[in-house]
C-alpha cells in the first residue's frame, strides 16, 4: 500500500486511516498538513449520530476551503468524509467518520479515507451527542510511515 496513512489516537485506543491522494487529492493534502501541523490535536468530535457517524476536527482556524471533489466511493463503515455547508465548495477542515452505511451521502460529500484498523474505538469509544455531553477528544493525529511499526 502506497497510499498515506494517519494514526488518530483517542482515549480509548488507536485508529488508522488510509488516504485516498488518487480520488480526493487536495482533500487529502489538506488533512494531512492540518494532521501534521497538530491543530487536529485537542479538538473534540463535536457531533455523534448513532447509527449514522461521529463528526470532528474543528480546529477553530481559518483555513482554505476546498473544491469539492465527489467520488464514487461508497459511505459505508469506516470512510472518513468531508463536513460541509450547503455550498458543496465549503470543506475545509472537518471532517466525519461512518458508522455503517450512509450511501445516501454518495456523491455529495467528498470521501477521503477509510478506518483500516480500529474502527471499533470510533463506533464504541466516541461519545454520542450533538453535541455529546462529554466530548471524544482526539488526542493526537498525524501521518505515520507503517513500514516503522
Amino acid at each position: 500500500m502506497n497510499n498515506p496513512v494517519i494514526r488518530m489516537d483517542l482515549p480509548s485506543g488507536m485508529v488508522f486511516i488510509e488516504c485516498f491522494p488518487d480520488i480526493a487529492p487536495k482533500h487529502v493534502e489538506q488533512i494531512l498538513k492540518i494532521a501534521n501541523d497538530g491543530l487536529y490535536d485537542g479538538t473534540v468530535f463535536h457531533r455523534v449520530i448513532d447509527g449514522f457517524m461521529a463528526q470532528g476536527g474543528w480546529t477553530q482556524k481559518q483555513l482554505p476551503q476546498l473544491e469539492a471533489e465527489f467520488n464514487d466511493f461508497p459511505h459505508v463503515q469506516g470512510v472518513c468524509s468531508m463536513a460541509r455547508t450547503n455550498d458543496p465548495n465549503s470543506a475545509s477542515d472537518q471532517f466525519f467518520i461512518c458508522f455503517g452505511d450512509s450511501r445516501f451521502l454518495d456523491r455529495n460529500y467528498t470521501v477521503w479515507g477509510r478506518v483500516m484498523y480500529g474502527m471499533q474505538h470510533v463506533h464504541d469509544g466516541i461519545a454520542r451527542g450533538e453535541p455529546p455531553v462529554d466530548p471524544t477528544t482526539i488526542l493526537r493525529m498525524r501521518q505515520v510511515d507503517l513500514s516503522s511499526l
